[in-house]
């Protein structure tokens, strides 16, 4: 494999290192290396990838700054079980978004959703005002005239990432915001060739978000959340 950068040395080293966590990493999460198996030694990741000692030493350093690889002397490197593993780093969430069946990964990433959306649904009814929802109502509109699957799941991302926005909280949109992003690829899913069926019901339950918070009725805004959030779960189970 021929590795082909311009700039700098340093630059180059850079996109190179770049290139073979990915390609680890992305091995790591689709299972090629199970947990506490051993990665092939350096010179051997030297040769996979074209690449000098330096910079396959300096992709493993960021592996094990994620958790995924721990090294020990005259050993070698082990992949570490996924439990031990940084799920908020942005690289680990998107190489699980691009493995084939991700069903445990969809799930788990629906639990925590579970858990802080409709929280922050309620918060942003106890803050929001009139003018902050019309965008939300806007976002329902968008999802009741998408006409293809990606204005469809443009428009509920956006959607949930305003209402994170209007719940006013900063660790809850910091939060929000990794695991939407995440979420992107799962939207795309949900939003399968039968979401012109659905559309209309879909847009409903997201005005009836919309509704409840520009009201300011928390408890409405929470059981609506979580109507959507379980009711996009049974969606996407069904096609992953």
């Amino acid at each position: 494999m021929t590795i082909v950068a311009s700039g700098s040395p340093s630059a180059r080293a850079s996109n190179h290192t770049h290139f073979v966590v990915d390609q680890l990493g992305r091995s790591i999460v689709a299972g090629e290396y199970p947990a506490d198996t051993m990665i092939p030694l350096d010179p051997d990741l030297c040769e996979m990838f074209d690449v000098s000692r330096t910079v396959v030493r300096e992709a493993k350093k960021t592996l094990a700054a994620k958790g995924m690889i721990a090294s020990k002397a005259k050993v070698g490197t082990h992949v570490r079980p996924s439990d031990e593993w940084n799920m908020f780093d942005e690289d680990v969430l998107r190489w699980h978004t691009s493995v084939k069946n991700p069903g445990r990964f969809y799930d788990e990433l629906f639990e925590i959703r579970l858990i802080f959306e409709p929280a922050a649904a309620a918060s942003a009814a106890r803050r929001a005002n009139e003018v902050e929802c019309d965008r939300l109502y806007a976002l329902c509109d968008a999802l009741a005239g998408a006409t293809s699957r990606a204005d469809f799941a443009v428009a509920d991302y956006e959607f949930h990432h305003h209402v994170l926005k209007l719940s006013g909280n900063r660790f809850l949109q910091s939060l929000g915001d990794m695991v939407q992003t995440a979420l992107y690829s799962l939207f795309l899913i949900e939003a399968n060739e039968q979401f012109k069926e659905v559309k209309a019901e879909v847009a409903q339950n997201h005005r009836d978000i919309a509704r409840a918070i520009a009201s300011g009725v928390p408890e409405a805004a929470h059981k609506a959340m979580l109507k959507v959030i379980t009711e996009g779960h049974a969606r996407t189970r069904a096609t992953v």
